[in-house]
């Protein structure tokens, strides 16, 4: 397609539109390509009026760790989209798509002790972003037999974007089946516009058809310098680094420079954030903060360690307050403490932890830290005998609360494995120290 227009665009989705029964999906970043290509549909639809009878699907990914401004303008998006569209009968379906606790970045960076993602262990990216918009793509296909994806990728994007996207098989119509999602047909309506004709068309036509301003999404490029991070929905998709926004927990690149320019630009709440940021990066590479066991068992460096786990964790609820919002949900935080429980802990510390920064959470379990009865002789009789007083506080704790009785045999069963969890927790903390020296 050469200078490509409105019109073009529009009357090429139309010819798709009617061609067949098959719902879209548009994979929507919030960023200036998939607001385009939204923008695009939405247009449409509203020429269309009662014509406009094939559902349309926006699919959004929530990361739970995205920059707080721009998640904060994509959901702000996403509401008026869905009001616009009930309003006017569209047939429009958001969707705002999370991982579960147990899946999500601090999941598995406190609770299963991850290291921060690298560009060689890149493991945030289908954990977070894919699987949570595979399964709902996944879910419309088998109420509908088959979809069709909208994505804004373009071939000007960089040469190896333009190289895949000219290597792709397509059918009659132009659209290439989707190579991982099955029975999706993949439709890039803006494959042939530059950047700049993304932009002209955005300042042209602002505000857009569901209300609200690009004003904000303009503001986000010129203060951070770079780009959005794309709609990921298979490992082929670039993930976010350099200039991009996205994930202001990214540790894949060196500086995080989108962020560096939010900050410059007036944005200095966010420093918190780049601080911690940054320090996330550096903890990862200290031998200490790691175990000595990888998780399958094998000789080698090996997840966070419990006592890093735990200042990740306080670390993380100090930024918390330093900016003045949420950075962790209840759902992580419980998924947190019972991955704890599973490796190391026996206290609900997560808990504690939680309670100490002022934030309310449903307890698993009485976090009363109080173990008062023989505390001083703890504090007498560790150092003589060269003992950690937290893991004399962890086998107290047990005995004292956890295990007042043990009448039955599971409570002594129970028992065991605790005093197994702490024991192995002191020897792999031992052999990482005895490494060091």
């Amino acid at each position: 397609m050469t200078n490509p227009d409105k019109h073009n665009v529009i009357a090429l989705l139309h010819q798709h539109y009617f061609h067949d029964n098959r719902p879209w999906v548009i994979a929507y970043s919030g960023g200036k390509d998939s607001t385009l290509v939204l923008q695009l549909v939405y247009q449409l639809m509203l020429e269309l009026g009662a014509k406009a009878t094939k559902p349309i699907h926006v699919i959004a990914s929530d990361t739970q760790v995205e920059a707080p401004n721009i998640s904060d303008y994509l959901h702000d998006i996403l509401v008026r989209i869905e009001d616009h569209a009930r309003t006017h009968g569209l047939p429009v379906s958001v969707h705002i798509v999370q991982p579960e606790p147990s899946e999500s970045f601090w999941g598995k960076l406190i609770g299963k002790g991850y290291p921060s993602p690298t560009r060689w262990f890149r493991w945030c990216t289908t954990k977070i972003k894919i699987k949570p918009a595979r399964k709902v793509i996944d879910k419309i296909v088998r109420q509908y037999g088959s979809v069709v994806l909208l994505l804004g990728t373009r071939s000007s994007e960089s040469p190896n974007r333009s190289r895949r996207m000219r290597e792709r098989e397509t059918n009659s119509r132009g659209l290439n089946p989707h190579h991982e999602i099955h029975d999706a047909l993949v439709l890039t309506p803006i494959a042939d516009w530059k950047t700049n004709e993304v932009w002209k068309y955005l300042f042209n036509h602002n505000p857009p058809p569901w209300g609200g301003s690009h004003d904000f999404m303009l503001d986000l490029y010129r203060q951070a310098g770079g780009g959005e991070c794309p709609m990921v929905l298979d490992l082929n998709t670039p993930s976010c680094g350099g200039s991009r926004f996205g994930c202001w927990t990214c540790t894949v690149v060196k500086e995080d420079r989108s962020m560096k320019g939010f900050i410059e630009s007036g944005e200095t709440w966010m420093q918190p954030l780049n601080t911690f940021r940054n320090w996330l990066k550096d903890i990862r590479e200290k031998p200490e903060a790691r175990d000595s066991m990888r998780r399958n068992n094998t000789i080698g460096i090996g997840p966070f360690n419990s006592e890093t786990r735990k200042e990740i964790l306080r670390r993380l609820l100090k930024t918390e307050q330093e900016v003045g919002r949420q950075l962790i949900s209840n759902e992580e935080i419980l998924y947190i403490q019972s991955q704890w429980n599973q490796d190391f802990d026996v206290q609900n510390n997560a808990i504690r932890i939680v309670l100490e920064y002022g934030r309310e959470v449903q307890k698993l379990a009485d976090p009363n830290q109080s173990i008062l009865s023989n505390k001083d002789l703890i504090d007498t009789l560790a150092p003589r005998y060269e003992l950690q007083e937290a893991w004399v506080d962890d086998l107290l704790f047990l005995v004292e609360k956890k295990y007042p009785t043990i009448d039955s045999g599971k409570a002594k069963n129970a028992l065991v494995d605790d005093v197994i969890k702490i024991i192995d927790n002191a020897v792999r903390q031992t052999e990482m120290s005895a490494t060091l020296l």
